[in-house]
């Protein structure tokens, strides 16, 4: 009689949960300092207890997961000392993104960021602050994949994910949209006018913008 799957191990095992804790957390379903239990996320995921502590190790690597010890791991908790340290890291990148994006996206991209700065200003009219900084994350995401630039790409990806509860804290901040609003639009109009010089020094007011707010 063929014998019942046991959970899964080795490689893929490992990639399975390191994929689906990764997009948990950099999406919010995760709140920062929720524990991670090893044999919870193994029955959850069906894998061995040895692929989520892999899995786990990695997320730490990437400034993620923290180990607290005697305690096991938690979703790492980020001060906000250093999420503006953070967004001081992404300016630089962020402003290259931007500049590459206006010399390389064709007529069609740019009506994709055309309308996506469309949608954006919809959301703040309505009063939709979440849908705001969902558009607002795909707004830059976009930019960057425009850019072609890999390995600014991997850097933000690993930098923004940590930054996912102070995102939607600003998005709730009274006033924030309206006020990040025009940022994005002039980013955006820079970026379409193909202008290098321009796309970037939108990029770096918007983030500087940013900073200011994490002070506050």
């Amino acid at each position: 009689m063929p014998k019942h799957a046991g959970p899964s191990t080795g490689e893929q095992a490992r990639q399975q949960v390191l994929g689906q804790l990764r997009q948990a957390i950099s999406q919010g379903e995760m709140a920062p300092a929720q524990r991670l239990v090893e044999d919870e996320l193994a029955e959850q995921f069906g894998v061995t207890r040895a692929s989520v502590r892999a899995a786990l190790i990695e997320l730490e690597s990437e400034g993620l997961v923290e180990r607290i010890r005697n305690r096991g791991s938690r979703v790492r908790v980020v001060s906000v000392d250093e999420a503006i340290a953070i967004t001081e890291c992404r300016m630089a990148l962020e402003a290259l993104c931007a500049a590459k994006a206006a010399v390389t996206a064709d007529d069609e991209q740019l009506a994709g960021l055309a309308a996506l700065g469309t949608a954006m200003s919809r959301a703040v009219a309505d009063g939709e602050p979440l849908t705001y900084s969902e558009l607002n994350h795909q707004l830059h995401t976009r930019i960057r994949e425009l850019s072609g630039q890999q390995v600014a790409m991997r850097l933000l990806e690993r930098l923004n994910a940590q930054l996912v509860r102070h995102r939607f804290q600003l998005a709730l901040r009274p006033g924030r949209p309206q006020q990040s609003l025009s940022e994005r639009l002039a980013l955006i109009e820079a970026i379409r006018a193909r202008d290098p010089q321009r796309a970037e020094a939108a990029a770096h007011a918007h983030l500087t913008s940013l900073t200011d707010a994490l002070h506050e």
